[in-house]
C-alpha cells in the first residue's frame, strides 16, 4: 500500500530526531479510541522510530484521571473521539500548548485549537443508514425530517447521551435554538422503533433484521462492517444517506489528539503527534479505518469515495463543544433513553 512507502520515507528523519531525545525511548498514550483502531498507526510509528508506544485504553473518565494524577501522570498524549472531549480536557487544565510547524501544515486551521492544545486527526460524518428495501433512494434529506411522523416506529439509535448523539443534538441546538432542539429530539424519540441501545453497528443490524428502517450512525462503521465477514450482510442491507440541516450541511465530528500537561516524554510525544498528522498515518486512517483524513494532502480511500460527496456543515467545532451541557440536559429532561 501507498502508506507503507511513506512510512519508509519518513523513517530516516524520525530516527535521526529520535537519536537526540534525552528521555526514555517510549511514549505513553491514554486513548478513548479502541486499540484496534489506532494500533496500525502506532505500530508504524514504532517501526519508523524505534520508540515504543504504550497504550492505556480508558473508556470513560480520562480527563478526571489526568486531573487526579496531576504532575505524576505517566501519560504523554491523549487520543480521543468527539470535539467535546477535547475541549473538556483543555478546560480541565490537563493539556499543554504545542507549537509545531509540521502539525500546523498538516492540520487545517479550522481543525485545531488556536492555542495549540488540541488537533483533529480525522473527520466522520453523522449520517443515516437506510434500508435498501423499505426506504426509497433520496427519501432521507434533512436531520429535521427525522422528527417527521412519517418515520413513526421506524428509527433506531444508540443512547441519546452518547457523545456522538450529544454532538448532533448540539448542532441542532445551534441551528434551531433550545425550543427547536427539544421539539426535534422529542420527535425523534416518538419515532423510535425500540428503546435506544447498543452501538452504531447494532442499529444497522436491527435494520437488517427488520426491526427498523433507518438509523443514525458514523460513516466509518460502514467500512468496518463491510470488512467483517459476519457483519457484511448487515451492511449490504443498507445504504448511506448524507442528510443536511435546513440551511446548512452534513454534521461532522472529529477524532483528535492533545499533549498532556505532565508529558514526561514530551519530545517523543511531539514526534508522535507529527507522525499522526503526517501523510503516512493519515493514509492509514483513510485506508484501514475508513475515516476522512484532515490532512488536505491525503485522499479518501476508494471505498469511502464511493459513498458519495457531501457538504460539511458550517458550524464551528468549538460551538458544538460549548453546547454539550445544554444538549445533555435536554436529553435527560425528555427521558430520551427511556
Amino acid at each position: 500500500m501507498k502508506f507503507l512507502s511513506n512510512v519508509l520515507l519518513v523513517a530516516g528523519s524520525l530516527n535521526l530526531a529520535a537519536a537526540t531525545v534525552a528521555s526514555s525511548n517510549e511514549v505513553n498514550v491514554y486513548s478513548l479510541r479502541q486499540p484496534e483502531l489506532i494500533e496500525p498507526m502506532l505500530n508504524a510509528f514504532t517501526d519508523a522510530t524505534g520508540i515504543a508506544v504504550n497504550i492505556s485504553y480508558i473508556k470513560e473518565g480520562v480527563t478526571e484521571r489526568l486531573a487526579a494524577e496531576g504532575d505524576r501522570s505517566p501519560a504523554d498524549l491523549l487520543l480521543t473521539v468527539d470535539i467535546s472531549r477535547l475541549h473538556a480536557a483543555v478546560a480541565a487544565g490537563v493539556t499543554q500548548s504545542v507549537s509545531s510547524d509540521s502539525v500546523n501544515a498538516s492540520v487545517p486551521e479550522e481543525f485545531r485549537d488556536p492555542d495549540g492544545h488540541w488537533f483533529a486527526l480525522t473527520l466522520r460524518a453523522r449520517i443515516v443508514y437506510a434500508s435498501k428495501e423499505r426506504v426509497a433512494d433520496g427519501e432521507v434529506t434533512t436531520y429535521e425530517d427525522l422528527a417527521s411522523d412519517k418515520w413513526n416506529g421506524r428509527i433506531c439509535t444508540r443512547s441519546g447521551s452518547h457523545a456522538y448523539n450529544i454532538a448532533l443534538t448540539s448542532a441542532v441546538l445551534a441551528h434551531h435554538g433550545e425550543d427547536g432542539a427539544r421539539q426535534w429530539l422529542s420527535g425523534v424519540k416518538s419515532n423510535l422503533a425500540r428503546k435506544p441501545q447498543g452501538n452504531d453497528r447494532a442499529q444497522v443490524k436491527a435494520i437488517w433484521a427488520g426491526e427498523c428502517d433507518v438509523s443514525i450512525g458514523n460513516t466509518y462503521y460502514f467500512g468496518k462492517m463491510l470488512a467483517n465477514e459476519e457483519q457484511r450482510e448487515w451492511a449490504d442491507a443498507v445504504r448511506i444517506e448524507f442528510p443536511v440541516f435546513e440551511g446548512g450541511g452534513t454534521h461532522v465530528n472529529v477524532s483528535g489528539m492533545a499533549m498532556t500537561k505532565a508529558a514526561p516524554n514530551r519530545d517523543n510525544a511531539l514526534m508522535l503527534m507529527e507522525f499522526l498528522a503526517g501523510n503516512a498515518a493519515q493514509e492509514m486512517y483513510a485506508e484501514t479505518n475508513y475515516e476522512y483524513p484532515v490532512n488536505p494532502n491525503v485522499s479518501l480511500s476508494d471505498l469511502v469515495a464511493s459513498w458519495g460527496q457531501f457538504d460539511r456543515d458550517g458550524l464551528s467545532l468549538a460551538e458544538i463543544a460549548q453546547l454539550r451541557p445544554q444538549s445533555l440536559q435536554i436529553v435527560e429532561e425528555i427521558d430520551f433513553d427511556e
